[in-house]
């Protein structure tokens, strides 16, 4: 696998994702909490998940165990959308917590986990960086 234009999107989106996260949950912890923050960077980076979700069904690896070339990574998009939907979900029906919940777990699953599993050294990410920039594969 090389890297293309929509590995590129892909990727960029989900960097960006993994980066501004953290902002977006921090801005409503805490004593001073900051919501025009909160929802600035809530909005992007549901944004930046919707466009890592959706082109992340267009790419395919048949070299690992798949299923029309999806492989099990890919049950995170309907994932994500659905945790989306959720979150807004509870979020228009007064559910402050529920939400919470869901994107909590949204950031730390879909970015965090799924973040490190493409570092593995059959995966092409994991194969960039271990490999070409730190020469451990």
């Amino acid at each position: 696998m090389q890297l293309t234009p929509l590995i590129a999107v892909h990727m960029s989106a989900a960097l960006g994702a993994i980066a501004i996260g953290p902002v977006a949950l921090w801005a409503r912890q805490g004593a001073k909490q900051h919501p025009k923050l909160h929802r600035a960077f809530g909005y992007a980076w549901v944004t930046l998940m919707v466009v890592t979700a959706v082109s992340a069904l267009f790419i395919r690896d048949r070299t690992l165990p798949n299923l029309a070339g999806f492989t099990f990574i890919h049950i995170l998009v309907p994932v994500v959308l659905f945790g989306l939907f959720g979150a807004f979900w509870m979020l228009a029906h007064g559910n402050v917590r529920g939400h919470r919940k869901i994107m909590q777990r949204l950031y730390f699953g879909a970015c965090i986990v799924a973040g490190a599993f493409t570092l593995l050294p059959n995966r092409f990410l994991g194969q960039l960086v271990l490999g070409q920039w730190l020469g451990l594969v």
